[in-house]
Order: C-alpha cells, then structure tokens, then sequence
C-alpha cells in the first residue's frame, strides 16, 4: 500500500507524549520526515524519534518554548537545515488546567492564551514563511471544549473556540497562497496527561462515556489517521474545516 506523505516534511508541536507523539509516528508511517517538537521532555521526545527510526522512518528531535518568538524561529530555521523545506505544521502544543471561575487569575489566563492561541498563531505565521510555492497544511488540534461548555474549563474552552476560529479566517486567508488550514476537535482521549489529572478515573469520565453513542472515550489512534487525511492530498479541497472526533459525544 502506498504511503499519504511520502517525501514530506511535518512538523509536530508538542509531540513529546501523548497524542502529538502518536502523530508523529503515524506521520512518520506514512513516509513524512518528521520533526518532534518538545519543550521540557527531552528523553520522552528522544524516544518518539528512536520508535519512528527502528520503523525506517526518519525524524528528529527539536526544544522550543511554543510561547516564545525567538525559540519558534529556531524550530522553523533548524527544520528546514535538517530536511531542507516545510509541508506540514500540526500545532498539537496546548495546555490545560480546570478552575472556578473564583480562582481564574492572570497567570490562568496567560498560560493558557500565551500557548494555545498566541503560540498557535506565531506558529502559523512562522510556516508560512517557510512553505515552499506549491502551498502546505497546517492542522490545529483544537477540542470539543470549544462547544460543550464544560464547568471550570471556562478559560481553557475559550482558548480552543478561539483555535476554531483562527482555522476558518486562516484558511479564507491562505487559500491563495495553497495553504490549507483545518482543525481536529477529539472529546476525552486517554493519554499520560488525562491519567496523571485523574480525567481518566473520574466521574466525568464515567458521565461522558454514558452520554457516548460509540461507549468509551477516545484514543490516541482515533485521531491520528484524520491528522493524516488533512496533511495529505486526500483533502486537496479542504479548508477552514473543523472535524469533530468525539464517538458521537455532543
């Protein structure tokens, strides 16, 4: 069977674990040369581009705060010094954290806007730059938090309704430039991150698989062959879409 992106280069922000990391695999599985972003989890990143190498696949391994300019420039320069152009950008970096509304602060607030909306969109001005002629895809990994207005992630949901946003007016925008710009919105998906905050033995966890047509929530693989449908041509036609990957959860 014929690989979706032989020859390809992607870029996947904050794939040291969890569902970025199956990203870059799976890109990888389909012939992209992929570079791994990560922040703090150096060893973890290491080992996404060990498994994606045992398989033949080519990747590396590249340290940038996604909320500072400086360090995405460096991402971009040093993709581009390794495998010498850009197609894909998946912007997977994100960060969560559930408060009352009585708690929210400042620093809430900029932790989550400074990542998933402001390092999403420096990210996204940054490819461009770097997309070659015959255009790219850019695929933001937002979440249903955009639409189910869910307690306490007040501040969070807002930072992915704004990511829901900016795919549609970036994808109007960059049309003309062959630059295709989609978004992938999974409910619940069991990763490191939703086991360490307890999402996954939670009660919430058990309210949202009873509202659940398909019974369970989500793994990474439901979300990463979508991830490569959107960076391939399978979607040449595509743009400013937001898929909604949730086991029929609404």
């Amino acid at each position: 069977m014929s690989q979706k992106l032989t020859g390809k280069v992607a870029l996947v922000t904050g794939a040291s674990k969890g569902i970025g990391a199956s990203i870059a695999k799976e890109l990888a599985e389909e012939g992209a040369y992929v570079v791994v972003n990560y922040f703090t989890s150096k060893e973890e990143a290491e080992l996404v581009v060990q498994s994606i190498e045992r398989r033949g696949g080519r990747a590396i391994a590249i340290q940038a705060n996604m909320t500072n300019q400086k360090d995405i420039e460096h991402l971009f320069s040093e993709t581009e010094k390794a495998f010498g152009k850009l197609d894909i950008l998946i912007n997977n970096a994100g960060f969560y954290e559930f408060t009352p509304l009585e708690k929210i602060t400042v620093e809430h607030f900029h932790k989550h806007f400074d990542l998933n909306v402001l390092g999403l969109l420096l990210a996204c001005q940054t490819a461009v730059k770097y997309f070659n002629p015959a255009g790219g895809s850019i695929v933001n990994i937002s979440s249903l938090a955009s639409k189910s207005w869910a307690p306490y992630a007040t501040v969070y949901s807002a930072t992915k309704a704004a990511v829901d946003s900016i795919t549609k007016s970036l994808g109007c925008e960059l049309g003309s430039r062959k630059i295709r710009v989609n978004a992938i919105n999974p409910g619940i998906i069991q990763t490191e991150g939703t086991q360490s905050s307890g999402v996954i033995e939670s009660e919430l966890r058990k309210k949202v698989e009873a509202r659940t047509p398909l019974g369970r929530i989500g793994l990474p693989k439901d979300i990463i062959k979508a991830v490569v449908f959107f960076a391939s041509d399978d979607s040449a036609w595509i743009t400013s879409e937001t898929l909604v990957i949730t086991g029929g959860f609404r």
